[in-house]
């Protein structure tokens, strides 16, 4: 169960997959994106990919069903559903930079208002870059989102007027998803299409770095 007005990580993860349409073909980022695979069901048809070469992934293996030889990008075990299969990385990245994937799901340090994304690096000398396939997904996936929380460990905003990080890619994010609301980039602004039970609109317009509309 969530507290009142902030959704656990589970909850997010099913907003994310109830939002994704059937037949979809969908690359779930490292972190809290790959909780969304545990949600989407049998009865929904969407193909996960992940840019080690795997097309076809379905939930995390039951405890103790682990099988290493079967990662995700993450290194984290899953399963396969009929009909998955497995290409060499660089087929894989051909996927995702020809178009091919509908939607990624990715996490980030920072969104800014008119979609610019930075999840790769925080700029910090002591910090230890990560971009993996985030370039090529965020530029490559006809529809990005991004799942996240809401702020910094600090309190700070991580939906923002403007990025602070090094970015990822420009303008690429449509929808964002935190553990107080659904936001969508729109061109007039960012538009909140769901908040968390008990959640006031003012309450989440105070920890957002931008002007949100309802």
């Amino acid at each position: 169960m969530s507290a009142a007005g902030k959704w656990t990580k589970d909850q997010m993860a099913a907003l994310v997959a109830r939002d994704i349409h059937d037949g979809a073909v969908v690359n779930l980022g490292i972190g809290l994106p790959t909780l969304v695979a545990n949600h989407l069901g049998a009865a929904k048809e969407v193909m996960l990919h992940s840019e080690n070469g795997v097309l076809g992934m379905g939930p995390a293996p039951a405890p103790g069903e682990e099988d290493y030889d079967l990662i995700n990008a993450g290194k984290q075990p899953v399963t396969l559903r009929p009909g998955g299969s497995f290409f060499h990385h660089a087929d894989s990245f051909s996927m995702m930079r020809g178009g091919h994937l509908d939607i990624c799901v990715l996490g980030a340090f920072q969104v800014a208002a008119n979609g610019d994304l930075a999840n790769w690096h925080t700029g910090a000398p002591d910090a230890i870059p990560a971009v993996g396939g985030a370039m090529d997904l965020a530029t490559g996936a006809k529809a990005t989102w991004v799942m996240m929380e809401h702020t910094t460990k600090a309190g700070e905003p991580k939906l923002v007027e403007r990025c602070t990080y090094p970015l990822t890619g420009l303008a690429c994010v449509r929808r964002v998803y935190t553990e107080l609301a659904v936001m969508e980039i729109t061109a007039q602004g960012v538009k909140v299409l769901e908040m968390a039970a008990g959640l006031a609109f003012v309450d989440l317009q105070a920890r957002t770095g931008v002007p949100l509309l309802r």
